[in-house]
This record gives structure tokens, sequence and C-alpha cells, in this order.
């Protein structure tokens, strides 16, 4: 049989076409020629037998074979920058990007600035999704730390507990009367709720509840994400739900206490096992460690 030599080059140039969506973009990228970065990714595409992207015009898209490999290229170029960050432990600088998503952001915004003045080489981005996303997130290597409601993610994850606090429903202050501020299960089915879409955790515990009462709470409006939600409810459409400690302070809004449950939502911070040793990762999870517990402290003082 012909020996097959796969080279890292091949291995980097179909990674940064992936990476990029285009051969002329990952040509830019790693400072070579277009024709350079086709022929890589032709030669491994011929010598391994198998079709890693379609090409239409000018446009790229990865084949079901060339997304499985962009999976581990992702890791293997990650191992390689670990190597790389382990070569140069010595340095105490610590740069790069921190990609984090949150079904809500509340738990860590109290500490972000302080982290991002300690570390201010490092870039933070942050952006939202429910529970299912941030799970899809960070096993597709798109995301380095997600911010959700309490759940046994899998032994792939390590979670670093942030508190819990009480589901509640809110809506616009002509909403209701203003002596009805405590509603039971039952007669929430009366009104139009505002959900935010299937996958939000918050929703997946107030059905269960419900379900248990033998009710069904059915949405009469579904809104992608939880701001989404509160600008729903802010316009009179009905009522909405979140945890009090993601509740804020909103002047638009009434506070409606749930009567007769005590539905919890408990935040974790997660992040893939595997990826702990990410300097960025390391450096986030050990800051936030210490940051919960003086929160903690403070709250018991």
């Amino acid at each position: 049989m012909k020996a097959k030599n796969m080279r890292h080059s091949q291995l980097k140039a179909f990674h940064y076409v992936a990476l990029t969506g285009g051969f002329s973009r990952a040509a830019e990228a790693l400072f070579l020629t277009q024709p350079a970065i086709s022929e890589q990714v032709r030669k491994l595409e011929q010598d391994y037998d198998v079709l890693l992207f379609h090409r239409e015009r000018k446009m790229v898209s990865l084949t079901p074979e060339g997304d499985r490999l962009f999976r581990y290229t992702k890791q293997y170029f990650e191992i390689e920058q670990q190597i790389e960050e382990y070569m140069s432990a010595t340095s105490a600088t610590v740069d790069g990007e921190l990609r984090i998503i949150a079904d809500s952001a509340h738990h860590i915004t109290f500490f972000l600035g302080k982290f991002r003045n300690r570390y201010p080489n490092i870039t933070v981005t942050l952006r939202t999704g429910n529970t299912e996303d941030i799970l899809e997130e960070l096993r597709g290597y798109n995301a380095d730390i997600g911010i959700a409601g309490s759940m046994a993610p899998g032994r792939d994850m390590e979670v670093m507990n942030l508190g819990s606090s009480q589901i509640m429903a809110f809506a616009a202050h002509d909403f209701l009367p203003p002596s009805k501020t405590a509603l039971t299960l039952k007669e929430l089915t009366k009104y139009p709720l505002i959900f935010r879409e299937t996958g939000s955790k918050t929703r997946q515990q107030l059905e269960e509840v419900a379900k248990k009462q033998g009710l069904s709470l059915t949405p009469a409006i579904v809104a992608e994400g939880r701001e989404a939600v509160r600008e729903v409810v802010a316009s009179g459409a009905g009522i909405g739900f979140v945890s009090e400690a993601e509740f804020g302070n909103d002047d638009r809004f009434t506070k409606i206490h749930l009567q007769g449950v005590d539905i919890q939502m408990s935040e974790v911070m997660l992040h893939m096992a595997q990826r702990r040793d990410v300097k960025v990762i390391r450096t986030f999870v050990d800051f936030a460690r210490v940051a919960q517990q003086e929160k903690e402290t403070r709250a018991t003082n």
C-alpha cells in the first residue's frame, strides 16, 4: 500500500479555509498565496480520497466529512497552542480571546470588569444562548466558557456552582391590577404567557412543575432569548418568567410571586474538561472561583 504522509501544512491549510470560510481569506491569514492553499487542501483530499469542501463559484462549505475533521483540527491546533504556552511558561503574560456563551450574564458581570483590569491582554466576547446552545457550542469548540441553568451535563464538562434564586413571573406595570402581586400556576393559565424558546431551563422547570399539578402552561408568544422576552413583556403582551437574581432594576416591570410553588434556578459555569489547561480558560476559572468565594463571604457577613 502507498504510505500516506499527512503534513502539518495540509491540516493547517484545511483548518484555516474552514475557519475563515474561503481559500482567499485563509491565504491572507497564513500569509500565503491562494494557489498554495488550494494545492495543500487538494493534496489532502487526494491522498485520503475524501471530499472536505463543497466548492460553488467563490463559495465553499464543509462536507459532513470536512465538518468532522474541522472538529479534530480545532483540538489539534489548540493543543499546539498549549504546547507553545507550556514552553513559554516563564512568561507571566496571559493573552488571547475568551469566548463566553451565557443564558444570562448576570452571574458573572459583577467581576468581568475586575477580570479585564487584571488581564488587559485577554479579549472577552460574550453572547447569549439557551442551555442546549451552550452545550453544543462548548462541545463544538466554538465557545470556551458557558453559563447555564443547573444541569448534569456529563463527564466531559467541569462545572462550578454560581448560586441559585427563585423563579418569578413579571409583567408590565399596567398589565395586572396593582393589588395582584402573586399568582398560582392555575391562575397563570388564564393569561397570555411569554416563554423563551424550547431548550430554556427556566421554561423547562416551569412546565415540569405545572405538569405535576395537572396543568399545561401554553405560551401565547415564544421569544428567542431573555432580552426578547423582556421587550415583549414590556409591550404589555403578557407575563414572562425569570429568576429573581436576573430580574434587575427595570421600572417597566412589576414582580409577580408564584404562589404555592418554590422553583429554584441554579446557575453554573462550565467548560470542557479536556480543555482545562487552555491558558485563558484556566485563568478565568481560577479568577471566577476566587470572586465567587468573596461574593458568598460578603453575603453571609
